[in-house]
């Protein structure tokens, strides 16, 4: 299958801070890539270079085979987009906003009208169609501009953050629209801060750091490239550690990490016989375990072995002075980009 999403060698500088540090991304029709990275990586600045409301300073892009750079008129109508922001009107109610966006897009008006009520049933949002958006909550006016973001059922879309702000409930809501958008042959790329839900919803996954990419594959590939299983240990007295302890690195054959606080003992291991021989030591010195299992990787490991700290936490440095927060401008509604 072709390359719906092809960027090579990014570059984007805000004064002494590169953002963007030759970023090559590649992202094939009708599958999700999910670009991970602290806050502060570069992830909404690529966004909106690949929506064209930002031009780097060298690389190529193309969208849809569209150049972004030297055609970004018909790269807009071929996309959808989210930011982290919603950029919704709040003197409108919730179904204005959306037959407007469908007008913008010369949808005509009763397309536009029957798109509008469809999103507004898809987002639960039906109720307060009639509503004003200021009297909408986050979550409410989060739904619009992603029902926004989808109202001309575009080939490729760009989601940046798309679920914060949401309550779980909206959340899994969101995630089986966005499997029902590949399903129909849409292509997406997605930024999220969630790592549960890179690992539920991509196909691929890059981790981007100081605006370069230094991780790539799916989430098993990840997990298996970074992180290994671990042995983890609970017991009740401290005064159990220092056996479990032993017990532990004679299993494993290396010195284990203990945590006096949790009262847990933990090494690198991995299959169920390592557990079960443990088990037999402990039973064998009459201590009953509080917890005991085999912890797997999750992507949160691989995430903070890379980057060196948790999801959501951290800056490194700010995206540019409009693209830190991925908020949209005046100037980028006039362009018509959702």
């Amino acid at each position: 299958m072709a390359d719906a999403i092809v960027a090579e060698g990014l570059v984007k500088t805000y004064g002494t801070v590169r953002a963007l540090d030759h970023l090559d991304l590649r992202v094939t029709e009708g599958t999700v890539l999910g670009l991970l990275g602290p806050n502060g990586a570069g992830k909404t600045t690529c966004v909106r270079i690949l929506a064209t409301l930002l031009r780097p300073d060298e690389g190529r892009v193309s969208v849809a085979g569209i150049d972004v750079l030297a055609e970004p008129q018909r790269v807009r109508k071929v996309i959808g987009l989210s930011g982290q922001y919603a950029a919704v009107d709040d003197n409108l109610t919730g179904y204005e906003n959306l037959e407007m966006i469908g007008r913008l897009y010369q949808l005509g008006k009763a397309r536009a009208r029957q798109r509008a009520y469809e999103l507004l049933e898809r987002f639960d949002l039906a109720e307060a169609a009639k509503r004003t958006v200021k009297t909408y909550s986050g979550g409410m006016r989060r739904r619009l501009d992603l029902a926004g973001a989808l109202i001309t059922s575009p080939p490729v879309i760009f989601l940046d953050e798309p679920t914060t702000g949401l309550d779980p409930r909206s959340r899994l809501g969101m995630w089986e629209v966005i499997h029902e958008r590949v399903r129909s042959g849409s292509t997406l790329l997605l930024t999220t801060q969630y790592l549960e839900e890179a690992d539920r919803l991509a196909d691929e996954i890059v981790v981007i750091d100081h605006g370069r990419a230094i991780a790539r594959g799916t989430a098993t590939e990840l997990k298996r490239q970074v992180a290994v299983e671990r042995l983890e240990v609970t017991v009740a007295r401290d005064a159990e550690l220092e056996t479990v302890r032993v017990a532990v690195e004679k299993v494993c054959g290396e010195v284990p990490e203990v945590d006096t606080l949790a009262r847990r003992v933990s090494a690198p291991a991995g299959g169920t016989r390592v557990l079960l021989d443990v088990v037999r030591l402990m039973d064998a010195a009459g201590i009953e375990p509080v917890d005991i299992g085999i912890r797997r990787a999750t992507l949160d490991d691989v995430f903070l072995k890379l980057t060196g700290q948790a999801a959501g936490s951290g800056e490194h440095a700010p995206e540019g002075t409009a693209a830190a927060g991925g908020r949209r401008s005046r100037g980028d509604r006039s362009e018509g980009v959702r």
